[in-house]
């Protein structure tokens, strides 16, 4: 788990734009009155980890994964934590001089990618390393663009590709850029999801095969 968070996004006022009282600005409002980064920390991986096994029995072989599954993936993971979680965000987002689309958008844009790539694609039945990274890269990328929730599109999408791996009988794959300290990894990673978002997926494909092969290779 990272000890610490990335600069924090710029947003427009709204509900989700606002932080717990006593938390002096670094921790965004939430039910269990948490005022610390590294509490929150904790807090929203230990939900991670407890919500991403109860999915181990849920997803089968026949799972079409859809948008209002992946809003139930968000709300069972956060929904003990923050008021809207499983709820698109209605706020504006922007980080390094970089502005997702707005939040009016996202339910069509949501509609799109579900009925372009979710459906299409699900079931995943990918056999070939390769040909599953590139569809992994391409459902990842478009679904961080959209970046629909107010906290956690990038746990929320590396979780997905775990359980559309899971579903073909594939490895999960081993993200070397979630590991702490890491930064050349996740430079990388954050530097391909970019390239993505104008539909050069290449770099985010090899970062996939990579992974999926360190996993098979363990």
């Amino acid at each position: 788990m990272k000890e610490s968070r990335p600069p924090k996004y710029r947003t427009s006022p709204g509900i989700e734009a606002e932080f717990e009282p006593g938390s002096h600005g670094k921790v965004l409002r939430n039910k269990r009155g948490i005022r610390t980064i590294k509490a929150m920390d904790q807090a929203e991986y230990d939900a991670l980890e407890e919500a991403q096994d109860r999915y181990l029995d849920l997803v089968t072989e026949e799972t079409v994964f859809t948008t209002e599954f992946i809003r139930k993936m968000h709300r069972d993971w956060l929904g003990s934590i923050y008021a809207w979680a499983g709820t698109y965000r209605t706020v504006e987002m922007s980080k390094g001089g970089f502005t997702w689309p707005p939040a009016s958008r996202i339910a069509d844009n949501m509609d799109r990618f579900e009925s372009t790539l979710l459906k299409p694609k699900t079931p995943f039945r990918k056999t070939s390393i390769e040909e599953a990274a590139k569809d992994l890269a391409i459902i990842h990328s478009e679904l961080l663009l959209i970046h629909p929730f107010r906290e956690g599109n990038g746990r929320l999408a590396r979780w997905l590709a775990n359980l559309m791996c899971l579903q073909a009988g594939l490895p999960m794959p081993d993200f070397s850029f979630d590991i702490p300290g890491n930064e050349a990894a996740h430079t990388r990673y954050l530097q391909a999801v970019i390239q993505g978002y104008e539909q050069n997926y290449e770099s985010l494909a090899d970062l996939f095969r990579e992974a999926l092969e360190r996993s098979a290779a363990g």
